[in-house]
């Protein structure tokens, strides 16, 4: 440790934390159509993902090691049928979203933790 007391850590980066999007188009014809696409939405909310839209859910990770697990994760759930596409996007990038509401008074949405120590 080169005399120094403390440990040495890697500075958190807006260019090296990712967001995770996940954006689906689900098939809700059929009843066990509608019941994959609720049960997929759920386990997506498990996993610790936030709604941001009704089809696009995000989380947030700190490195790419969680980035990977909680895709592996994602392509576990995927049902049956429909489309699933996972964008992956740095800090940076997120923090530059622009979002427009209607014209009728609707409040902002939600703001997200970006991180969480326990």
């Amino acid at each position: 440790m080169d005399g120094n007391k403390h440990p040495t850590y890697k500075a958190l980066s807006h260019y090296t934390i990712i967001w995770l999007l996940v954006c689906f188009d689900l098939p809700t014809d059929t009843k066990i159509q509608r019941r994959n696409a609720a049960i997929f939405r759920k386990n997506l909310l498990k996993d610790g993902f936030s709604m941001m839209q009704f089809s696009v859910y995000i989380q947030h990770c700190a490195t790419h090691e969680s980035m990977d697990v909680h895709i592996q994760i994602v392509r576990t759930m995927i049902p049956p049928e429909g489309l699933v596409s996972i964008i992956r996007i740095t800090d940076k990038q997120f923090g530059d979203t622009i979002t427009l509401c209607g014209r009728k008074s609707v409040p902002p949405p939600t703001t997200y933790t970006q991180l969480e120590l326990f």
